[in-house]
């Protein structure tokens, strides 16, 4: 009798354990490559999975989008500079069947074509462009990877370019020239208000020719300026005009005072 429940004991342990090995469950974002004695048959997911013990094979697969770095790669640009590039790439597999049947390991397959590609199309292109022109060289980046992950079922879906590290003495040759262009638009800049200021204080002499009373006003008006400050000298030009007509009066009153000064009925000594 003890001999039959321990018999019992042991097929229901291995029921149990057969079962177990039948169930899968798979998340949303999972699917089951299913293969039966080694050839493919399915795919299956999300949910309950039920397959036959020891005949059947499931390899899981994540479809959700994979955020891939790419190591720091080395590259020598089409003017000959030297430059340490790193880049980022997100992926996902759109075909499940293929990503496992088509690479042995899709996720360093990808690795490597993007290490590669980056090292390609950033080698055709000019320093200048590479730090100026990110987005087409992303866009080709993406383009290229794509078509060859496709055979995979992978989908490629962006590739950026995080960062460029530059020499330090192209660095440096870098900022010269910006801040020799920066002086280059200073320059410019203060010749084209050097040249509209001379044309506004030429119209602005034209104005005054036609009335010279506003130069007169526009004297009286700086003296108003400048007497805000007490501690200020005040060195102010005064118009010939305005002293002429005082000038001949004060010469008329002369001459009219020498010839006064003479006694009537005398005459003039020779």
């Amino acid at each position: 009798m003890g001999a039959a429940l321990a018999v019992i004991g042991i097929l229901v342990v291995l029921l149990f354990i057969l079962i177990a090995s039948a169930v899968r469950i798979l998340r949303e974002y999972e699917r089951g490559v299913i293969f039966r004695l080694g050839r493919l048959i399915a795919q299956k997911g999300p949910g309950l999975i039920l397959l036959i013990p020891i005949v059947d094979k499931m390899v899981r697969v994540d479809l959700r989008t994979v955020t891939l770095n790419v190591p720091p790669q080395e590259v020598i640009t089409k003017d000959n500079v030297t430059v340490r590039v790193t880049a980022v790439a997100y992926f996902r597999v759109i075909d499940p069947n293929r990503a496992i049947t088509e690479i042995e390991n899709f996720l360093l397959a990808t690795s490597q074509i993007s290490q590669t590609t980056l090292r390609s199309v950033l080698g055709k292109a000019e320093l200048d462009a590479l730090l100026g022109e990110r987005e087409r060289l992303n866009t080709e980046l993406q383009q290229i990877i794509d078509e060859q992950t496709e055979p995979w079922g992978i989908k490629v879906t962006t590739v950026e370019v995080k960062d460029v590290e530059l020499p330090v003495e192209m660095q440096r040759a870098i900022a010269r020239q910006a801040e020799a262009e920066r002086e280059r638009r200073a320059k410019i800049i203060a010749a084209d208000g050097e040249f509209q200021a001379a044309d506004k204080l030429g119209q602005a002499a034209d104005i005054f020719s036609r009335n010279p009373a506003t130069m007169q006003l526009r004297y009286l008006q700086t003296l108003l300026e400048l007497g805000v400050n007490q501690n200020s000298t005040i060195v102010f030009p005064l118009p010939i005009d305005l002293i002429t007509p005082l000038m001949s009066a004060l010469e008329s009153s002369a001459r009219g005072d020498s010839g006064g000064g003479e006694l009537p009925g005398s005459e003039p000594h020779n």
